[in-house]
């Protein structure tokens, strides 16, 4: 076995002295794949073992170097504490809002809490009762709460519950009334799916494994049905490959049923993957304690409905992209449905997008985008007309009903300048006036006074880039600003304006925010999100790159300044941007990144996402892996930007491994001096609820970024 260890060095801004960087050391192995006559070499391959003592104690050496080094910063533990004072000035925080039977359940976290509690009320302004504290049901451990869902009759109430950011739920249900748990307990699921109308039984997700490491533990889940006060090894396999064999369930899908109070006379099952169209089946609700039920089809992915679906007594409602790249929303009979001749309810708009459809009693909601800004209008049920509807504000929008046998809403706004407001919406009156529940937060001045920017900059191909830039009022053009670019780019997730306070903490230091609208989201429609999808996926680092090399030019920051992030499929994004033009950043964080595209789909979470990447068993679709890839296209000695690359070790949906095989290849092939530094959590997953692991994780991603980009807050001690 040979080992390297290398030394390298840096000149860390305003100081004189030289800092070494001698990294734990990673052996190479000889190992490597052919697919279609292209070898592609992968001496990291071992890291993927990350069950083994071997493994494990890498990656903790790792975690304990960065430590060392992260620990010595300025500005980091500041960060914390501006985190929590912005906290504090918070109101009570609400959400999660679920109304049955008279009975409003919700979560709510006051100001300075740590994770939210669950409460209820005897209607929405009766007196509230807590129900569960997550901090106290286990002693000793921080729970997160995944989801609630009460019973239909609101007697009882599910509590789908994780720990450490794990994305595994164990479900337990509390006796509303006497506020005693049942003595049922189901570990291991991928969630809560839902109550049967007997209110005696629900639906879940059952996993093989909760085991997140495990390659196979997410393969071939099933829709499983409990009843209460049954051992749940009896619970039957409602819906899955191997009780429906004849649907030909892909083992990487979540099957799923469901069942709607507004649709009561069916039942509908699903096939949960990342891919946008949907696939839904359904049968007469009759049918629902059948042995086998008789599922007809309901949609296909030919059909094109993407986004949201409703569904109203005898009629569905659905978002379509069908002859429509902005998509339009149709409506169709459920008991014939036909997509193709369905009737159009909101068409197409030329330079707006259907962002999402909900519902109250007699309206129905479709919401828009330009890319930045959002209008709303309603159309009626009954008279079948649509108006348009006055917002308070400029900004994002999201209008929910928590009860669609009224026409009471809530309306949430916001922008990357203004917090989130929480209005009172009446659908039949147009009335908007203050929130029930979520009070406005007033922050300091400083951050009342961000001033945002929208531009449109030219794309290496001609095509014009979405550019939103945030920073303090009065900034100097003149190269000298340190710049921080946030982008994600995949599964047609639009870059939405909010205001986001931990960045946004940044910007009153002086830094200039940048949130390149890269192709691979859908700010411009579905062709946006196909232009940056499989083999189209290099404009979406491209774009990025573009973004940056405008930043400079205009003079907002120059490449010594410039920090970027990527997070989660945002690993792609940012892992090519710096092996394509390392030059262009002086830093970098590949956040819970898919910085090894190749091997995404050898990992636990990794087939189900082969929609929205493709697989190396495909020739053209390797090809694209192979160009999305960051870890194949690192180059030994390159002078790389400085890269902190962050791994929850609890994390399902972008294994450890992934960001790891990234720091291990740039660690032993960067000739510049900066460090590569491989921070991994292991009270965290892909992300939590628990404030206190959320904001030491990414003060730590901050600080070292601002470090590399010579901040004067950020310098070592």
């Amino acid at each position: 076995m040979r080992t390297t260890i290398f030394i390298l060095c840096l000149l860390i801004p305003f100081l004189s002295v030289q800092a070494q960087y001698s990294y734990p050391p990673t052996k190479t192995v000889d190992s490597s794949d052919t697919y279609f006559g292209i070898t592609y070499q992968d001496p990291y391959r071992w890291l993927e073992h990350i069950e083994t003592p071997e493994v494990e104690t890498w990656f903790r050496q790792q975690a304990n170097y960065t430590d060392e080094i992260l620990n010595t910063l300025n500005g980091r533990d500041e960060l914390i504490a501006e985190w929590k004072k912005l906290d504090k000035l918070t109101p009570a925080s609400f959400g999660s809002f679920a109304y049955e039977d008279g009975r409003l359940f919700y979560r709510k976290t006051l100001p300075g809490e740590n994770v939210g509690k669950i409460y209820f009320r005897q209607g929405m302004n009766g007196v509230e009762k807590l129900l569960f504290d997550p901090i106290k049901y286990i002693p000793g451990k921080t729970l997160s709460v995944q989801s609630i869902s009460p019973s239909f009759d609101g007697k009882k109430l599910a509590i789908a519950y994780s720990e450490q950011g794990a994305e595994v739920s164990n479900i337990i249900i509390l006796d509303v009334d006497s506020k005693k748990f049942l003595k049922d307990m189901i570990p291991a699921t991928a969630g809560f799916s839902g109550w049967a109308f007997d209110n005696k039984s629900f639906l879940y997700t059952w996993l093989r494994s909760a085991d997140s490491k495990d390659p196979s533990s997410r393969l071939s889940p099933k829709a499983k049905l409990h009843v209460l006060n049954t051992n749940n090894s009896t619970d039957v396999d409602y819906f899955s490959n191997e009780s429906y064999p004849e649907l030909k369930i892909d083992p990487a899908v979540y099957p799923y049923i469901m069942l709607s109070e507004d649709a009561k006379n069916y039942v509908f099952s699903g096939l949960g993957t990342v891919q946008n169209e949907m696939e839904i089946n359904y049968a007469p609700i009759t049918e629902f304690n059948a042995s086998k039920i008789k599922w007809k089809t309901l949609c296909t992915p030919a059909d094109k409905l993407v986004r949201g679906i409703i569904f109203r007594g005898d009629e569905g409602y659905a978002i379509t992209y069908n002859n429509a790249k902005n998509y339009k929303v149709v409506a169709t009979s459920l008991k014939i449905p036909d997509w193709s001749n369905a009737t159009t309810i909101a068409p197409e708009q030329t330079g707006k997008t259907i962002e999402r459809i909900a519902n109250s009693k007699d309206y129905l909601f479709i919401t828009y985008s330009d890319g930045i800004n959002s209008t709303i209008s309603k159309y009626n049920f009954t008279t079948k007309k649509t108006t348009s509807i006055k917002l308070p504000f400029t900004g994002t929008a999201y209008i929910f009903s928590i009860d669609t046998k009224s026409n009471n809403c809530l309306l949430y706004m916001t922008s990357w300048n203004k917090p989130f407001t929480e209005f009172n919406y009446n659908a039949e009156t147009d009335a908007i006036t203050s929130g029930s529940f979520n009070k406005p937060a007033t922050y300091p001045r400083a951050y009342q006074d961000l001033v945002t920017e929208e531009v449109e900059v030219k794309g290496h191909d001609g095509v014009m880039i979405p550019l939103s830039i945030v920073h303090k009022k009065g900034i100097k053009m003149d190269g000298s600003n340190v710049c921080f670019m946030d982008a994600y780019g995949a599964y047609g997730i639009s870059a939405i304006p909010y205001f986001n306070d931990m960045e946004n903490s940044l910007a009153v230091k002086g830094v200039v925010l940048a949130y390149p609208h890269v192709r691979g989201g859908s700010e411009k429609g579905e062709a946006w999100y196909k232009a940056g999808y499989k083999t189209t996926k290099p404009n979406t680092w491209k774009d990025f790159i573009s973004c940056a090399e405008y930043m400079v030019q205009k003079g907002y920051t120059s490449p010594t300044k410039l920090a970027g992030t990527g997070t989660s499929a945002g690993g792609i994004l940012i892992s090519r941007s710096i092996t394509e033009r390392p030059d262009l950043f002086a830093a970098a964080i590949c956040n819970v990144g898919c910085a090894n595209a190749m091997r995404l789909e050898f990992g636990s979470n990794g087939p189900v996402n082969i929609p929205e990447y493709g697989t190396v068993k495909d020739s053209m679709e390797c090809l694209a892996l192979y160009e999305m890839d960051g870890v194949q296209h690192v180059v030994k000695g390159t002078n790389y930007p400085a890269v902190i690359c962050v791994g929850g070790w609890n994390d399902p949906r972008v294994v450890a491994w992934q960001p790891g095989k990234f720091a291990a290849a740039l660690q032993n092939a960067s000739a510049s001096g900066k460090p590569v530094l491989l921070k991994i959590n292991y009270d965290n997953g892909h992300f939590t609820e628990d404030k206190n692991v959320t904001y030491a994780n990414f003060a730590n991603q901050y600080a070292f970024v601002m470090w590399q980009c010579g901040h004067p807050d950020f310098q070592p001690k």
